[in-house]
């Protein structure tokens, strides 16, 4: 009969951060909209014809929550009619690595690329 072998590693804490990144990371929308503001800023329909298929409330949603989270900072361009365009915080930018390992380990896992190869930038 085997014998359980106890776990080397301790139990992650109860608000654990790679759980919280994780969670963050999975929100809807979430990844195509840290993706493509990470190259400039960009106004809210260019956004939206960005992420075919998201809807202006949904849009608008997210960006809300990425704002309050810290990762988005939105200015309003004094013009008529008045235009709003949303950038990376620095916070934001910081995301642009996970996303980039997040793209080599994707196409690990699909058999797309060798092991070492370095991300395709895309956009």
């Amino acid at each position: 009969m085997l014998r359980p072998t106890p776990n080397k590693m301790p139990a992650p804490p109860l608000t654990c951060p790679l759980e919280r990144c994780l969670g963050f990371l999975a929100g809807a929308w979430t990844p195509r909209v840290l993706w493509f503001l990470r190259a400039e800023p960009r106004r809210f329909g260019d956004l939206r014809r960005d992420l075919v298929g998201i809807s202006a409330k949904t849009l608008t949603a997210r960006l809300r929550e990425l704002e309050e989270l810290g990762v988005v900072q939105r200015e309003v361009i004094p013009s008529s009619p008045p235009s709003v365009q949303y950038e990376l915080t620095a916070l934001g930018r910081r995301f642009q690595p996970v996303l980039d390992a997040m793209i080599v380990v994707g196409k690990e896992l699909a058999g797309e690329s060798r092991a070492g190869s370095l991300p395709r930038r895309y956009g």
